[in-house]
């Protein structure tokens, strides 16, 4: 890179002047918020008493890009709740600054708190890392030299900061809710990163932007796309700046690609933060708009619109699940003083969710969009928590509790399709081990009974905490799944068992001896001393190793782990859904990982699956771990997959089942 790009030398050719002007998209239309960009009053950038005020602090992570610990401050507005979901903004600094310089010149948090009193932007977190990416990256010496370093930024900003951001904070994660705006250098920055990373970006903003990397006319890729994906591109400087040439270049790039854009010229402007607080000023009022964070909102909608729930009790009109993913929810509660949903177990953020009451008694209310897959929940009715009378009951808290489907539009592996079906078949058998009768589901593939002579592969698979064994076909269609591939001949016909994971030992019988929270092993002799011959002895099952798995979710990951890879002189596949803890290659589960070629030889399949949001990210970094260390290992029989965007829940497992079940009893190529 020529470092003369970077050169602030240019600053002392002073550009002609210019007026204010607002570029207009193609079809002529103009944008009425754009043109309100208003001088910012009097005081908009002092603080004022008797309003809310956000919070800004130093946080420090770990840079693989840089190779050590670096900082930024995050600013988090008034009202900020950990359970919330808000939009982010990068906000980037100029060559001779720092991760402070934002906050030490432009008092950013001040013209937030002020905006959000005025009910002037979007509540916001605010990002201000250090755009120098590298080991010593303070303003030192002479602070044009350290000019690769600034474009080296775009490594750690994507690979480093965003990650950090998404894992620490409540933050919405896609496109729409992360804009990058930057004064000078940071500017050119933003042009340059924020206009080549589009599907990481949607706003952009360049204040005073200094020279970039790249001449104007190769910051877009493809001016069509750019013109489709930006919610905002703002290009600002004041006719004062010797900067000015840069952000005319681009604003004309800008034009004749057609890519609407705000232009803005400052009359009188320098290059000074007098103009860059102005910037953010107008840049806060337009960034995000509409991505305000939803309340729910009591039902103004017509009673009939959406549909009544696929998990819903007999002829129950509600709950009702619209297009959009929001849900309707009615309970007739008349002498009910306060009544709300609640959605601790999974259904949504910021809950419990009030209801509003009718003349009538009725109390209803409508959700946000809720995330497409199982959920459960429950009512709370001056203050009793109580299952919803309108939806069928699930036991997946320790106790049966209200649940409610919402589909995935385009995805249907997990509906009741017409194909052949197999059979759930419920059978009871007295357990040696726990001197009790235990219940079991067993799926057998369509056609079991029709041929006598076949004998089929045996999967035993587990079910989460607080759930039981009906959960993989109530809450996880897995008879559905199993249907539809074997259908499409992607998975060989199997026997599926699921057991209650729960045990403890028969009266009388020995005790695992000194502390602990009970006998962890007490599963495993009910899975290998009583469950796998029951099954061998009732069913025509292939005895043999190779053809027997165990796989689960959650807990059950757990159980599978353990009891799989302990017992394979039993099981030659194990499967583990987001319940991967911390593993140590050499030791854990009997030293098993810690010859490569011996495990290969053992182990058909170990499948490793999560989400990677909310209680799964934490399991999702280990899954990914042990996999990575088994690959570098050597080790060859060790797949992982992963769903974005999900968390621990059953919409996750179903896509899990879905992409192990192909894999197992396959015949050896």
């Amino acid at each position: 890179m020529n470092e003369r790009i970077w050169a602030l030398a240019a600053w002392a050719a002073v550009a002609c002047a210019a007026v204010p002007a607002l570029a207009q998209p193609p079809d002529g239309k103009r944008d009425a918020a754009a043109e309100k960009l208003l001088a910012p009053p009097e005081g908009y950038d002092k603080k004022r008493d008797g309003i809310e005020r956000g919070k800004v602090e130093t946080v420090e992570y770990d840079s693989k890009t840089v190779g050590n610990k670096r900082k930024m401050l995050v600013y988090t507005p008034p009202g900020y709740k950990k359970d919330g979901s808000y939009p982010v903004l990068y906000l980037l600094h100029g060559i001779g600054g720092d991760e402070t310089e934002w906050k030490r010149g432009g008092a950013p948090e001040v013209i937030l708190d002020n905006l959000y009193a005025d009910k002037k932007a979007t509540p916001m977190i605010v990002v201000m890392p250090n755009g120098r990416a590298q080991p010593n990256d303070r303003a030192e010496g002479n602070v044009f030299a350290h000019a690769k370093a600034f474009e080296a930024f775009e490594g750690d900003l994507l690979k480093d900061v965003i990650p950090f951001v998404e894992r620490t904070y409540p933050v919405k994660k896609d496109r729409e809710g992360r804009a990058l705006a930057g004064l000078s250098m940071g500017g050119g920055q933003s042009l340059n990163f924020g206009l080549g990373n589009l599907d990481t970006f949607a706003w952009v903003g360049g204040f005073s932007s200094a020279p970039n990397t790249k001449k104007p006319g190769d910051l877009l890729k493809d001016p069509a796309d750019a013109a489709k994906k930006l919610k905002l591109l703002y290009v600002a400087c004041g006719d004062k700046d010797g900067l000015l040439r840069v952000s005319e270049g681009v604003h004309k790039m800008l034009d004749e690609n057609k890519v609407p854009h705000v232009y803005h010229v400052i009359p009188g402007g320098a290059h000074d933060f007098k103009v860059w607080k102005s910037d953010l000023y107008r840049f806060a009022q337009l960034v995000f708009r509409g991505q305000e964070k939803k309340e729910p909102q009591p039902e103004k909608k017509a009673p009939g619109e959406g549909r009544p729930a696929a998990t819903n009790t007999g002829n129950a009109a509600y709950p009702r699940v619209h297009a959009d993913g929001r849900v309707t929810f009615q309970l007739r509660a008349p002498d009910a003083k306060k009544v709300q949903v609640f959605t601790g177990y999974g259904l949504g953020s910021g809950g419990p969710w009030d209801m509003t009451r009718g003349a009538d008694g009725v109390w209803a209310l409508t959700s946000p969009p809720v995330v497409p897959g199982f959920h459960y929940y429950a009512l709370v009715v001056d203050g009793v928590r109580v299952n919803d009378p309108g939806s069928d009951t699930f036991f997946g808290t320790g106790r049966p509790t209200s649940g409610i489907e919402i589909p995935e539009a385009g995805v249907d592996f997990y509906h009741a399709k017409d194909v052949p079906h197999g059979e759930v078949r419920s059978r009871w058998y007295t357990s040696k081990v726990t001197g009790q009768t235990r219940h079991i589901l067993v799926y057998t593939p369509p056609g079991y009974d029709a041929d006598a002579k076949t004998r089929y592969p045996v999967l035993y698979l587990q079910h989460g905490g607080g759930e039981d064994e009906t959960g993989w076909v109530r809450q996880g269609h897995m008879n559905f799944i199993l249907d539809n591939l074997i259908a499409e001949k992607k998975a060989v016909p199997m026997i599926v068992v699921m057991e209650k994971g729960y045990a403890t030992r028969a009266a009388g019988a020995p005790q695992p001896a000194g502390p602990g929270k009970g006998d962890p092993g007490v599963f495993d002799d009910v899975v290998t001393k009583d469950l796998v011959p029951m099954i061998d002895a009732t069913y025509r099952t292939k005895t043999e190793r190779e053809s027997r798995a165990i796989a689960g979710l959650s807990m059950g990951a757990g159980q599978a782990l353990r009891t799989g890879l302990t017992h394979l002189d039993t099981f030659s596949a194990v499967g583990a859904f987001s319940g991967v803890g911390k593993v140590d290659l050499k030791t854990s589960f009997g030293g098993v990982f810690a010859d490569p070629a011996a495990f290969d030889k053992k182990v058909a399949l170990l499948y490793l699956h999560s989400g990677d949001v909310g209680l799964d990210e934490g399991i999702h970094k280990n899954a990914e771990a042990l996999y990575e260390g088994l690959r570098t290992a050597g080790a060859k029989n060790v797949a992982f997959g992963d769903k974005k965007g999900l968390g621990h829940e059953w919409q996750t497992w179903r896509y899990a089942f879905h992409e192990f079940a192909p894999r197992l009893f396959q015949p050896t190529k």
